[in-house]
């Protein structure tokens, strides 16, 4: 397999256990380059701990991930170079402006398009200047996004990205998908990447759900079917 052929992440059999508790259970997950792969599931499910295990940041109870043909867990550093990751709650230096935060979040990546830096800023009617322990929830998710998306990379990692965001900065962030989804993939946890998603995968109990992936229909209806296959699981209706 070239590397224009292997998935840019690929999971077999994927177990994550904490104590007794096992948030991972056999996970299967191929995400092609240029692919938006959405993914939903309870709280609780997996959905963080997958993206956790693909950044490198815990390691796997068994079962294999790779991320660009690598093993994150065996060399982190060098795949987060090529990754842009937004958490689903994003914590700051108090101390710091949001520019600054900005700064260090790509500097870790190799430094911000300083073009871009300012077309994003100026995008999402971000003030830079005011340091971190002022900012709201929303203003806090800027900065990430921001950092993200001003530095091109081979895989986007979002977790609920637009969490906090106000619709027309929604619209914001949906424009940027669009723009780096050229040859590039996107794994996100968040309903609002289902709207773009050519793929949407469900976590049920930390179990990729069959029959899910591949869908074209409109998101509510991806969401009924999520709510189905959980409420069939579960033997109770979910509203």
């Amino acid at each position: 397999m070239n590397a224009a052929t292997q998935p840019v992440i690929e999971t077999l059999g994927l177990v994550r256990d904490f104590g007794r508790t096992r948030a991972l259970d056999g996970l299967n997950l191929s995400v092609a380059a240029g692919e938006i792969h959405g993914f939903l599931g309870p709280n609780g499910a997996g959905k963080s701990t997958t993206l956790r295990v693909l950044l490198g940041l815990i390691r796997p109870t068994a079962g294999t991930a790779r991320v660009f043909g690598k093993d994150p867990w065996a060399d982190p550093v060098a795949t987060h170079r090529d990754i842009a990751y937004v958490p689903g709650d994003v914590s700051l230096w108090p101390n710091l402006s949001g520019g600054e935060a900005i700064d260090l979040l790509t500097g870790l990546r190799g430094g911000a398009d300083g073009k871009l830096r300012r077309e994003l800023i100026e995008e999402f009617e971000f003030d830079p200047r005011k340091k971190a322990r002022a900012y709201s929830k929303g203003n806090r998710q800027k900065v990430a996004l921001i950092a993200a998306f001003s530095r091109p990379a081979g895989l986007y990692l979002l977790d609920e990205p637009s969490a906090g965001l106000d619709p027309v900065m929604d619209a914001v962030f949906r424009r940027q998908i669009q723009r780096v989804t050229h040859g590039i993939s996107i794994d996100g946890t968040a309903a609002e990447v289902d709207a773009d998603a050519a793929e949407l995968g469900a976590v049920l109990a930390g179990i990729a759900e069959p029959g899910i992936s591949g869908l074209t229909v409109a998101p509510p209806s991806r969401e009924s079917l999520f709510l189905r296959r959980y409420s069939d699981r579960n033997g109770s209706e979910v509203q």
